[in-house]
């Protein structure tokens, strides 16, 4: 430790600039720099920028800063799990997300509300041969849902940003009612899949992965996509990835931070809450784009 690295002491009527300035250079203060800049970078060269997030993500309001970063051309591809998609359509459909779960499973009820089955499963129906996060995205863009403005989906849609959804089977409410049907929505995520894959390639040399909040899905699907990418005789090395979680897990580490950029690139995993740490983040990004 040396006193260049120090923090700088806390000023009146800051701007985040100053604050961002006034973090220590060490540990994770350091990493979050070096993500930020990463970015950046990526963004001036053109490269990949996967976005990659948990459901809990939307259910912290974060939609606006996520859509922030997609209108700054920031963010080059979207993943979400099922439940991400279910959230986003709730908040374009009712400004609001989620249900007592303990409550509502006492009886039944819990997850047997109509409209989002009605309207995830119909776009399904619709139009999935494009894959299931554009047939979502889509019909949520054609709708007239009070609230799309708002929508993650609407939004990717609106700038041409990919939206890659990756379905566990049985573990969405959507997927309880008659309406879902299982074989077209798995045809559609795993178009989704292979869409990631083609997006994985322009991670090569400089390229970045985020994800937040998701400790199962996204690592293991991203590193198939990975795995499937370099199969196929495409480099996809020399990027960085980070992991943005509130406790540590076994999964991210692994398949995000560690074996991807073994051969090539940086990995960093930074504990805390989405809800202080992404706006953080995007932040710093802005201030330097």
């Amino acid at each position: 430790m040396d006193i260049g690295d120090f923090a700088k002491a806390p000023v009146g009527e800051a701007s985040f600039k100053d604050f961002y300035a006034s973090l220590p250079n060490i540990l994770k203060a350091a990493d979050l720099r070096s993500v930020a800049d990463a970015l950046v970078k990526a963004r001036k060269r053109k490269k990949s920028v996967i976005f990659m997030a948990g459901a809990h993500v939307i259910k912290c309001g974060l939609n606006p800063v996520i859509i922030e970063l997609i209108k700054k051309k920031v963010i080059t591809c979207i993943c979400l799990n099922g439940a991400g998609l279910i959230h986003d359509f709730e908040i374009a459909l009712q400004g609001r997300t989620s249900e007592d779960v303990a409550l509502n499973l006492k009886d039944g009820k819990f997850g047997m509300g109509r409209e989002p089955a009605e309207f995830i499963n119909t776009a399904v129906l619709e139009g999935v041969n494009a894959g299931l996060g554009y047939a979502v995205a889509a019909k949520i863009s054609r709708s007239t849902l009070r609230y799309k403005n708002l929508s993650l989906l609407f939004n990717a849609y609106k700038y041409n940003v990919p939206v890659c959804v990756h379905l566990a089977i049985g573990t969405d409410i959507i997927h309880q009612h008659p309406s879902f049907d299982a074989g077209l929505s798995a045809k559609g995520s795993l178009k989704d899949f292979y869409r990631l894959s083609e997006e994985i390639i322009r991670l090569n040399k400089g390229g970045v992965v985020l994800n937040f909040g998701s400790a199962m899905i996204m690592p293991e699907v991203f590193l198939k996509a990975l795995n499937l990418c370099r199969n196929l005789g495409n480099p996809a090395k020399d990027f960085v990835t980070a992991n943005f979680d509130m406790i540590h897990h076994y999964r991210p580490q692994q398949n995000l931070v560690t074996r991807p950029v073994e051969s090539g690139g940086r990995g960093y995993y930074i504990i805390g809450h989405h809800e202080i740490m992404l706006p953080l983040l995007a932040q710093a990004v802005i201030e330097k784009i």
